[in-house]
Parts: C-alpha cells; sequence; structure tokens
C-alpha cells in the first residue's frame, strides 16, 4: 500500500538517507559525501518560510520525496519542487507517477495552483515530467557562476 504524508524536520535522518541513495548515483552522480553541506543544504529547505515536503511510504517504508515550498506568486500560489525523488530500485514501477498524482490532489485542497520545477534536459526525469503534463518555459534560463576558492 504506497500513502503520502507530510514530513518534517523529525523526518530529516530518512530523507538524508533517500536522498543521498538516488542523488549520489547515475545519472546526477552528485557528491554528497559532505554530510554538513547535506544537513544544511535539506534544513535550509524545509527552513524556508513556507516549506512543504512530502515522503511517499510505500509498504511503511519511504520510498519517495518531494522537498519544496509554496511560493506566491502574480498568476497563482506554486508548489516549488526543489527535489522529487523515489529510489532507485524502486523506479519505473509506476511510483512517481502515483506520488505526483498524490501531490497534486494534496495541494488543490491547499489552493496551490501550479507545480513548478527545474531539471536536466539530458536527464530521464526531463522526459517523465514532460508526459505528465510540464511544460518547458523556453523563456527561462538557469545561469551559474564558480567563484574561484582560494
Amino acid at each position: 500500500m504506497t500513502e503520502i504524508k507530510e514530513l518534517t524536520l523529525c523526518n530529516l535522518p530518512e530523507i538524508k538517507a533517500l536522498f543521498v541513495s538516488v542523488f549520489t548515483r547515475p545519472p546526477w552522480n552528485d557528491d554528497w559525501s559532505d554530510a554538513a553541506q547535506l544537513d544544511a543544504y535539506l534544513r535550509d529547505i524545509m527552513h524556508a518560510r513556507t516549506p512543504l515536503a512530502f515522503g511517499l511510504y510505500d509498504g511503511g517504508q519511504l520510498a519517495g520525496i518531494s522537498l519544496g515550498n509554496i511560493r506566491h506568486w502574480w498568476s497563482g500560489t506554486e508548489y516549488y519542487i526543489e527535489d522529487f525523488c523515489i529510489k532507485t530500485e524502486l523506479q519505473r514501477r509506476g511510483l512517481g507517477s502515483r506520488f505526483l498524482g498524490l501531490i497534486e490532489d494534496e495541494i488543490r485542497k491547499r489552493g496551490v495552483s501550479q507545480l513548478f520545477l527545474i531539471t536536466q534536459r539530458n536527464v530521464p526525469a526531463y522526459g517523465f515530467y514532460k508526459k505528465h503534463g510540464f511544460t518547458e518555459l523556453e523563456q527561462h534560463v538557469s545561469f551559474f557562476k564558480e567563484l574561484n576558492r582560494k
């Protein structure tokens, strides 16, 4: 049985474990070996002014997470998803689709009318989001600048 639950900082240990297990593997290959940096990153998201985090539980185990916050925009209130994932070994079984549907149902009840997220074009998540009705905002551009460390 799958169910959605709202997550809080009390869930941080299981969030960390799932987050690292997914995002340190392909296609992401992120280096989250600095435990303090990981803790700070997740706390930043979960301490936002209007945080909203969900967990998908399958058989009582955390199988997926959606970490983000509520933002108020001129066109409506949106759930800005910073990170969304399903445990690697459970992917491609429909859990991500189920989770996304449950999130949409839950945020509609809260008066939220939009979902917003950023992903990379060259990863499977891109096709997943397109399949689920997300529209690519071609006028949006992400910028990044690496500062030399001394």
